[in-house]
């Protein structure tokens, strides 16, 4: 399985609204709930009226789109990194899934799992 390495920074935040211009960006996921409105955006685009905010992320996604029909695809990926004490923000697309790992341990990650025979680009 080929895994794909994002070439930005992120920041994961919680914002009382969103700008709807961060939507046209390469990078932007948002989650909604009755709780909480959160985002996970290039952190050069970060809002200004974040109320909690987590820097230093980078990412990956799986190549490719899955089927909806495949199972335990991110299991794996999150039992190596959670072996190596690696924590992951995880979020899905309709194509495909996509770790978010703190920068530090961003070139670990990649290691572990290329070690573990994902073909990491």
């Amino acid at each position: 399985m080929e895994l794909k390495k994002l070439n930005c920074k992120l920041t994961v935040c919680k914002v009382k609204e969103l700008d709807a211009g961060l939507l046209n960006d390469e990078f932007c996921f948002v989650g909604k709930t009755d709780e909480e409105l959160s985002l996970a955006c290039i952190t050069d685009h970060a809002p200004d009226n974040c109320i909690e905010r987590e820097d230093g992320f980078r990412a990956f996604r799986i190549g490719g789109v899955l089927d909806f029909s495949l199972i335990g695809i991110m299991a794996p990926i999150t039992e190596i990194l959670a072996k190596n004490k690696i924590g992951i923000f995880a979020v899905s697309t309709f194509n495909t899934d996509y770790f978010l790992v703190k920068e530090e341990n961003f070139d670990l990650a990649m290691r572990v799992l290329s070690d573990s025979g994902y073909n990491v680009g």
